[in-house]
């Protein structure tokens, strides 16, 4: 099991550095073919994050462990709100200029509550796989278009985010690096991450939920808390709620979508999924209100984290 753990950590540092390198190369090559810094900006913003939970997924659904992307999908989402922004808040109190941001949660939480509903017999269609993709490119619409209403400074604020060099074949580069590191680095994790979940006698689904989301979630915590400490609590937020509706609705749904039906377990319906919309909707009232999130309530972000995890392990072992 050491051997394991090693893999792992391994795998989960080349998929942080996998996913640095594909941003500044989608952000340089965007701009390069005509696209506003702004829009690069907004698009790495809501979703660049996403790129190592979808590489794993991939990898985990190749190597026909679906319930292993499943627990991942979702408890990325879980520790984005609580892991991701409870310690960025707790470290330095956020302030949200972000409003398109409050109605795209809102969506989330829909979003969630329709995956919850769809899944009730047990099984997501390719259908309804299909429904969830179509809703992200309704949300990528909306977003951009709203955004675009927002004040000149967060305009500017979101197009400084995708400042990087627009020299081709630095992109290039970068790309190429990039897709070796996730490639590896999701490998490493997906061929690990069994062996240590049963180790600590965890099923597919909790090994993704607990070790591979907590651990994928490691270095976006990390930015966030940085990103935090500079004032940019629009780019935290922003981040949080853009990677989870990508996790919901393009992996959730391109799972369904691509790979036909996928079997939802009971307790993935009745627990995990509800407890992702629990997270995301105690931040509701944060953003709906004085736009502000405070270190207390970073603090019960990160409380209800712990508590969750307390209760899927004990939910485990009983």
């Amino acid at each position: 099991m050491l051997e394991a753990i090693g893999w792992f950590v391994l795998g989960l540092v080349l998929l942080a550095l996998g996913g640095d390198s594909i941003v500044k190369g989608a952000s340089g090559l965007a701009q390069r073919i005509g696209a506003s810094p702004f829009v690069a900006g907004l698009i790495l913003v809501a979703f660049g994050t996403s790129l190592p939970e979808l590489a794993v997924n991939l990898q985990a659904i190749l190597r026909n462990q679906p319930a292993l992307a499943l627990g991942n999908a979702v408890g990325s989402n879980v520790a984005n709100f609580g892991l991701t922004l409870g310690a960025a808040a707790l470290v330095a109190p956020l302030t949200v200029r972000w409003r398109a941001l409050s109605p795209l949660l809102l969506v989330l939480l829909l979003g969630t509550l329709l995956t919850v509903l769809l899944g009730l017999n047990g099984t997501l269609s390719r259908i309804e796989g299909l429904i969830l993709l179509l809703a992200f490119v309704a949300v990528v619409s909306f977003a951009a278009a709203r955004t675009r209403r927002e004040s000149p400074e967060l305009q500017d604020a979101i197009a400084a985010f995708a400042h990087t060099s627009t020299d081709l074949a630095l992109n290039l580069l970068r790309f190429a690096i990039a897709a070796v590191l996730l490639y590896f680095g999701s490998r490493m994790v997906v061929r690990s991450a069994p062996t240590i979940g049963e180790g600590l006698g965890m099923a597919p689904l909790l090994t993704g939920l607990l070790p591979v989301a907590i651990g994928t979630a490691l270095p976006e915590m990390a930015a966030a808390i940085s990103a935090a400490r500079k004032g940019h609590g629009d780019i935290v937020v922003g981040h949080v709620i853009g990677s989870s509706l990508f996790n919901l609705l393009v992996v959730v749904g391109g799972m369904a979508a691509l790979g036909g039906a996928i079997a939802f377990p009971e307790s993935f319906v009745r627990f995990e999924l509800p407890a992702a919309a629990v997270f995301a909707l105690m931040l509701y009232p944060m953003l709906r209100g004085d736009l502000h999130i405070s270190r207390n309530e970073g603090a019960a972000l990160l409380i209800a984290f712990l508590a969750w995890i307390a209760f899927e392990v004990l939910t485990m072992q009983g």
